[in-house]
């Protein structure tokens, strides 16, 4: 194996080109650019950092430490495998801990049948003690590297929104071709700050969507972003004026660049009583009509991208959608 292009590596290893690309700007991988080849190349060196990169994700490590043991430093390496371990362990006891209450919930029911109407278990001592230091937000629990709540995120819809789009006017631009994202991203963000949208329109927001999705065998693909804007607000080329009619959507929020986050809120829909998808025409090869909105897009590029935004690099993903169909 000499080299491989993006899309060879995208197809090899099941990882988006866009997470790739994610991986090179923080420094973690390199590509090159062959003489008289239409596309970037990895090569067998950084193909085989690329395979170190998603096993240490699997196992749960965020990108600033798999740096570090990418680096070589194994002091360090040990330190954060250390870490990560006893981190692992703490959840387990949690995860055991959450059990045993449960059981001893349980039992107190099957001991008092005669007082379900009136069980007030906060004053079981058994069950107060083990559940004192418990956390609250359950879906951040793991066991063995792997999330452990997503079937009752499934079933119970627990972080999953239901969220009405209101029709809108949208500053739209389009790229296809390498690094579409950041192409389009640079000149709505340019845009946002000549026309000092933030300030004409403080609730502004950013979408995109692949258009045209990839396709199989293809290192290229497009993409689209749209910034809602006032009805009256002229638009410089290349951006055009766009109406988008608004709809229901399913939202999830993800951290970037958790994209492979769109397989679970997907299954959510499939799964959910209430709910189905209403994908657009797969003709028009705009991931069905799926959104994915940047929170918070048009004032951190009004201001400059500011460290300090807490929002920064949070995104809902959108799939739209209708009343499920009853026999």
């Amino acid at each position: 194996m000499e080299h491989m292009t993006i899309g060879e590596v995208s197809a090899r290893f099941q990882i988006s080109a866009r997470m790739l690309r994610y991986y090179e700007k923080a420094g973690l991988i390199e590509s090159t650019r062959k003489e008289n080849y239409a596309y970037r190349i990895y090569q067998e060196e950084e193909v085989r950092k690329i395979q170190q990169i998603i096993l240490l994700r699997k196992l749960q490590l965020p990108l600033k430490q798999i740096r570090s043991i990418l680096n070589r430093d194994r002091a360090e390496a040990a330190r954060i495998l250390k870490a990560q371990i006893q981190n692992m362990d703490e959840n387990e006891k949690t995860i055991q801990t959450m059990k045993k209450a449960l059981e001893r919930l349980l039992e107190i029911l099957c001991e008092k049948p005669s007082e379900q109407n009136d069980w007030d278990f906060t004053q079981e001592s058994s069950i107060v003690s083990l559940t004192e230091f418990l956390p609250m937000e359950k879906h951040h629990l793991t066991k063995g590297g792997k999330r452990i709540t997503m079937k009752e995120m499934i079933e119970k819809g627990s972080c999953v929104r239901i969220v009405l789009l209101p029709p809108c006017t949208v500053a739209a631009c389009q790229f296809t071709g390498e690094n579409p994202e950041e192409t389009v991203g640079g000149i709505l963000s340019a845009f946002v700050r000549s026309s000092k949208l933030y300030e004409k329109k403080p609730d502004a927001r950013m979408f995109g969507f692949n258009h045209p999705d990839p396709e199989p065998g293809s290192d290229t693909h497009g993409y689209e972003v749209w910034a809602t804007i006032p009805d009256d607000l002229e638009v410089p080329e290349p951006l055009v004026k766009k109406h988008f009619d608004g709809g229901m959507y399913a939202a999830y929020t993800i951290h970037f660049p958790d994209f492979h986050e769109w397989s679970f809120l997907s299954e959510w829909v499939q799964h959910s009583d209430l709910w189905q998808a209403d994908y657009h025409d797969p003709s028009l090869k705009d991931m069905g009509g799926c959104l994915e909105e940047h929170l918070n897009w048009i004032y951190s590029a009004h201001k400059g991208w500011p460290e300090d935004n807490p929002a920064n690099g949070k995104i809902d993903l959108l799939i739209p959608i209708k009343r499920r169909e009853t026999e």
